[in-house]
């Protein structure tokens, strides 16, 4: 790009720099020198490619949505958090509010996350033990006693029973007098993460798309500002991908996504901005500030060359971040406070939305209060203290660091080509039911492709470690310690049988005929092909349990069989 085309793209991002609004805050050097809100080529110089780099604010977006950068708007600190009941977890989300977190984000148990109730003989010993355990709407209100659902943004991270479990959230909003249009937040809901690598289905992919179409299209008519699918590379990247493979797995989940609300005959404008992302950030650095930025460079193209967004905010790729589980161990814990600090700046630098930092005992239980409490300060003290909030896409231009951001883009580019040739595939005939990367995924799916993909870079990994190739400290090199054993939080069997007596009282003191009305309405939208939402709420609201709505439905739909791979 010339000199002159760059000086045009500064005055651009000065003129709505200037004209956007910007924290009170003290945005110098340590030394007391002030640093500029971005830095760019010297005034007069070319800088061949810069067209793919450009300002914060402006397409592509490599550098950030937005022109002030975190001088607007810092990220939000949302610590993810859940354990045994919802009158515990309800205890710890009021701690984290007044210690500064931003945002809630909810983790579920097993057997919520599987749509089981807690008396399913299948839920036995797993009660509360990943996070909180939510049969009905009455849990979901106990689990939010007086943490106001308007004022605060909630993140919920469920894919398979996730649209019964957002009814009971707004049902949860009505009960404290909150109209349901204003709530703000984000719900996970994507399926096709769970086929490729976490497992957590109910239904074969095609009833979960018609589900998750129909949130996307009540959602986008009623409650304007929630984002009803995140799409997670997190689960992809746990499970063992490469970086590219995660970038480009959740991308074209997002691609998927976008061809189905286009098959619903809505709006990529009104609908696009209502999807955020998930990701993963993994102890590599420097290649996790890459993938951040190609991220946004790639989501911003196909949204506008492709799909034909012409919103900005149609094209904009907002992310939340949470720290690599997979990268701490549980060897030499105290390690994981370093790994999480580091991982957790990688996203700042990369411009995260919103970020969770994972608790040093995440390996052996569900983290300490006082685990809690570091992860949490590790963010502050990262917003506080270091700077890097005060200059936005810091590392821009760095070779090294465009050297990647462009290494992962075309690896990225690579892996979207073997998708499509898939959906070419399936359908030969080019006539695609709800779009060509749909399809191309959904092949992969079928034929066991991406699971074979990221286990085997799963193994290669496994066996660089074990060969000492790939050095983990205190796992293969540096093993001696001083550090004796943590101290854990344990979640006792009695929760789960106060749980389980609960939920039977609550059985006992319904409306029976209202629960099998309730329940037989939603099966005749099933049928009939109408928007299950408003029938799925008022199932809810006579607390119709989740374990009945997501068994009627399994009924109704089958379950879903993994094929055999070897």
């Amino acid at each position: 790009m010339d000199a002159d085309a760059i000086e045009e793209g500064r005055r651009r991002w000065q003129a709505r720099y200037d004209a956007s609004h910007k924290r009170e805050a003290d945005f110098a050097t340590l030394s007391g020198d002030a640093v500029e809100p971005v830095y760019g080529p010297r005034p007069g110089d070319a800088y061949d490619g810069f067209e793919r780099i450009g300002w914060p604010g402006e397409y592509p977006f490599t550098r950030g949505l937005h022109s002030t950068g975190y001088r607007g708007r810092t990220w939000t600190i949302r610590q993810f958090a859940g354990f045994g009941n919802a009158q515990q977890t309800n205890e710890r989300y009021k701690k984290i509010l007044a210690n500064g977190g931003g945002g809630l984000s909810v983790a579920f148990d097993m057997p919520t996350l599987m749509g089981r109730d807690s008396d399913d003989p299948r839920s036995l010993g797993e009660v509360g033990h990943c996070g909180v355990a939510i049969d009905s709407a009455a849990d979901m209100e106990a689990l939010f006693k007086d943490i106001p659902l308007g004022d605060v943004t909630t993140s919920m991270t469920i894919s398979g029973p996730a649209v019964p479990v957002f009814c009971m959230y707004l049902v949860a909003a009505e009960r404290q007098g909150v109209d349901p249009a204003v709530l703000n937040g984000t719900l996970q809901t994507d399926i096709f993460k769970e086929y490729i690598a976490q497992k957590e289905w109910l239904f074969k992919p095609e009833p979960h798309l018609r589900l998750i179409g129909d949130l996307m299209e009540y959602c986008t008519s009623s409650i304007p500002a929630y984002k009803p699918l995140s799409v997670s590379g997190y689960h992809i990247r746990e499970a063992g991908s490469t970086a590219a493979q995660e970038l480009a797995y959740t991308l074209a989940d997002g691609f998927g996504y976008v061809e189905l609300g286009l098959s619903r005959g809505l709006d990529v404008d009104v609908f696009a901005p209502g999807l955020s992302f998930f990701f993963d950030a993994h102890v590599d650095f420097f290649e996790e500030i890459a993938k951040f930025r190609a991220a946004r460079r790639i989501w911003a193209r196909w949204m506008r060359d492709v799909y034909g967004a012409r919103s900005e905010k149609a094209q904009w790729l907002r992310f939340h971040t949470q720290t690599a589980g997979v990268s701490l161990t549980a060897q030499q814990p105290y390690n994981n406070v370093v790994r999480t600090a580091v991982e957790a700046l990688a996203a700042v630098l990369g411009g995260t939305n919103s970020l969770h930092t994972n608790a040093l005992d995440e390996t052996l239980a569900l983290p300490s209060e006082q685990a809690a409490e570091i992860a949490l300060r590790t963010q502050q003290v990262l917003m506080e203290e270091t700077g890097v909030a005060g200059v936005a896409d810091p590392l821009g231009g760095s070779w090294y660091v465009e050297q990647l951001t462009d290494r992962i883009e075309a690896d990225a580019e690579r892996i979207f080509e073997r998708i499509r040739e898939r959906g070419v595939r399936a359908h030969p005939d080019g006539v695609h039911p709800i779009g060509p990367v749909t399809s191309g995924i959904l092949r992969g799916i079928e034929d066991g492709w991406f699971t074979g993909e990221i286990a085997e870079s799963a193994f290669r990994y496994q066996r660089a470690v074990e060969k000492g190739e790939k050095r983990v400290v205190g796992v293969n090199v540096h093993r001696g310690s001083v550090t004796g054993d943590l101290e854990i939080l344990r979640v006792g069997h009695e929760v789960e049988r106060e749980q389980v007596r609960v939920l039977s009282g609550r059985r006992a003191g319904r409306s029976e005929s209202a629960v099998q009305g309730a329940i037989a309405a939603m099966l005749a939208a099933a049928r009939d092909g109408a928007n299950m939402i408003v029938p799925m709420l008022a199932a809810v609201r006579a607390e119709v349990t989740l374990g009945e709505i997501c068994d009627a439905l399994r009924e109704e739909w089958g379950e879903y069989t993994e094929p055999v791979g070897f």
